[in-house]
């Protein structure tokens, strides 16, 4: 008979219980901070996935999240019920991710940054003035309400906002134990070699950036349910990029757990730093540049360094392996 490996038993324990903050009467400030940390897991899971795996320095995680927001809202105002309209933004996210990717996968490096970081800026500017015609709801900047969601609670939402996290955890630990994993590696590694040894660069880049795009777009659309009301600042605000690129920096880059323990110190200083405006900003950078410098590795890579890992993993492996014996 097959075992389950011990550290997926624990990681079901850890989701179980996760699942029953809402029922067991955690404080609803603590099912705040746990859902925005669950919302910034999933996107700096999928920027993981595009630079730490791809070599693909994404830097428009905001236009999916305002497009797939947009979506949800205006679909909430023709009688769309919000669970399609999670999907719907993901789906929408996806599809803008397809039309884009001809003409940028054509650029590289920084090309490619600076090719995909003015693309939420162009989206930005086009809702500030697009408003549809002949209709009774209104838009252009002062953005849309999305309606529907009035008996949505927050337990409601931290169980989505945990669910997402949770599949943007599997996935990519899917996708790395998968051909396309191997290909992805490869790529990130050497383009040119990897297109040399037969991988097709451009569909498995493909693969990646819809993926990526769609598990953004149905974590920015859970978090407008959340707060369920969406304007062109804060749709394709750039926070929705830094939040992602500095939890994947700090955690580490390129490796699994990096962007969980990148989540959770990021959403701490979030909510920690709150009260300062604009130097909240300045604050995080100033952290983002300390972790480069000292850690380039990020605060995973540093533990597997020092071997922090080395305990805890050798007692789950003879724990796991008294289990089979005890079933043979």
């Amino acid at each position: 008979m097959k075992i389950p490996r011990l550290t997926t038993l624990a990681s079901l324990a850890v989701l179980v219980v996760l699942a029953l903050f809402p029922v067991i009467g955690i404080p609803l400030s603590w099912l705040n901070y746990l859902f925005t940390f669950f919302i910034c897991l999933a996107l700096a899971n999928m920027w993981n996935l595009l630079a730490g795996y791809t070599g693909l320095i994404c830097l428009c995680p905001h236009a999916f999240v305002g497009l797939a927001g947009y979506t949800l809202a205006i679909g909430s105002w023709v009688g769309v019920p919000f669970q399609a309209g999670l999907i719907a933004g993901a789906a929408v996210a996806a599809l803008f991710a397809l039309l884009i990717s001809f003409p940028v996968f054509r650029m590289r490096g920084i090309y490619f940054a600076i090719g995909t970081l003015i693309l939420p800026e162009a989206l930005k500017a086009w809702f500030n003035y697009w408003r549809p015609v002949g209709n009774v709801y209104q838009g252009m900047g002062a953005g849309y309400s999305v309606t529907g969601v009035e008996g949505v609670t927050l337990g409601d939402t931290f169980w989505l906002g945990l669910a997402i996290a949770a599949a943007s955890i599997f996935l990519v630990h899917i996708i790395l134990r998968a051909r396309l994993g191997l290909g992805l590696t490869a790529i990130r590694d050497n383009e040119n070699t990897a297109a040399s040894a037969g991988v097709n660069v451009f569909r498995l880049k493909l693969y990646s950036f819809l993926i990526a795009a769609f598990i953004m777009g149905i974590a920015g659309a859970a978090y407008y349910i959340y707060s369920p009301r969406i304007n062109p600042v804060g749709g394709f605000n750039i926070s929705w990029l830094l939040l992602p690129l500095m939890a994947t920096v700090i955690g580490g880059e390129g490796l699994e757990e990096g962007p969980i323990i990148g989540a959770a110190i990021v959403t701490f200083l979030r909510f920690l730093l709150a009260d300062y405006g604009a130097w909240s900003l300045f604050i995080q950078g100033i952290i983002l540049l300390v972790v480069v410098v000292v850690m380039p590795q990020g605060i995973a890579g540093l533990l597997r360094q020092v071997g922090a890992y080395r305990f805890p993993l050798r007692l789950f492996q003879a724990v796991e392996g008294r289990i089979h014996e005890n079933v043979k």
